[in-house]
């Protein structure tokens, strides 16, 4: 695993109205990491990851890249930079199938100018075809190849957070952010999700930082773990160091501290 950065936040600080979300927060996720981002509700861990990639823009701070700067850009031009990312609420076409779902995302198509389609439509239709193979890889990657015909609206919850990930991966990403991908997932759709999460890793190369309310996957799954609260980093360590953090025990559970250090909320 290298130890190259590739992802650093610089004393990022954003707020809404008289609300600061986040507060001069600085982290950085290494190349070949599934990274876990925790923190109580309200912690401005989401809101992060608008910033992260350029659904809002900071009132401060940097955004670095690939030790590029992509502080403010629009999310398209982040997206084709290499950082995706997916939605706690999946955003899917739904009156398209499953297959035209990744189909529309690659940029710069040639059947979108209006002079290829009457002048070279035999390489409209090899691009066309490209693009189509490669949508049917990755849907047989995540385990959706049967449901390619089937209109995005009719997935399950589950189906559509497997949709959300491949539409990601259908933009060759280096990095993947991911928002509460098993919220809503049943244990047996969520182990299967862990597996696949651990393939991009693993088989494709790809980085992953993660959002998520579930502590047996973040203890199982990511290392390091970063704890987010009231806008800001408040630790970062291994899922063994963080589930016996002081500091974190008390800014995550308040009143239940006590029932946390005894080992009866989280377990690995």
């Amino acid at each position: 695993m290298s130890s190259e950065v590739l992802l650093e936040v610089r004393n990022l600080v954003k707020d809404f109205g008289g609300l600061r979300a986040v507060n001069n927060c600085s982290l950085s996720v290494k190349r070949g990491t599934i990274t876990g981002l925790i923190g109580p509700n309200g912690a401005g861990k989401t809101t992060l990851f608008n910033l992260i990639t350029g659904f809002y823009k900071p009132d401060s701070g940097r955004v670095i890249f690939q030790g590029e700067e992509i502080t403010g850009l629009p999310p398209h031009r982040v997206f084709h930079k290499g950082l995706c990312r997916t939605f706690q609420i999946p955003r899917e076409f739904k009156q398209m199938t499953v297959l035209e779902n990744l189909m529309v995302v690659p940029a710069r198509q040639l059947g979108e100018n209006l002079f290829y389609p009457l002048l070279r439509p035999g390489l409209i239709r090899r691009q066309e075809a490209e693009i189509r193979e490669k949508a049917l890889q990755i849907l047989e990657f995540v385990n959706l190849l049967e449901l390619r015909d089937e209109y995005a609206g009719n997935l399950s919850g589950a189906q559509k957070k497997l949709l959300e990930l491949a539409r990601a991966l259908m933009g060759d990403p280096t990095m993947i952010l991911l928002d509460e991908p098993s919220a809503g997932v049943n244990p047996t759709v969520m182990h299967g999700l862990v597996e696949y999460i651990e393939r991009l890793v693993r088989d494709k190369g790809v980085t992953v930082f993660l959002i998520a309310h579930d502590m047996d996957l973040v203890m199982n799954l990511c290392n390091p773990v970063i704890v987010m609260c009231n806008g800001e980093k408040l630790a970062e360590g291994t899922p063994q160091e963080i589930q016996k953090d002081e500091r974190v025990l008390e800014a995550y559970l308040g009143s239940q501290y006590q029932a946390l250090a005894r080992g009866k909320v989280w377990h690995s």
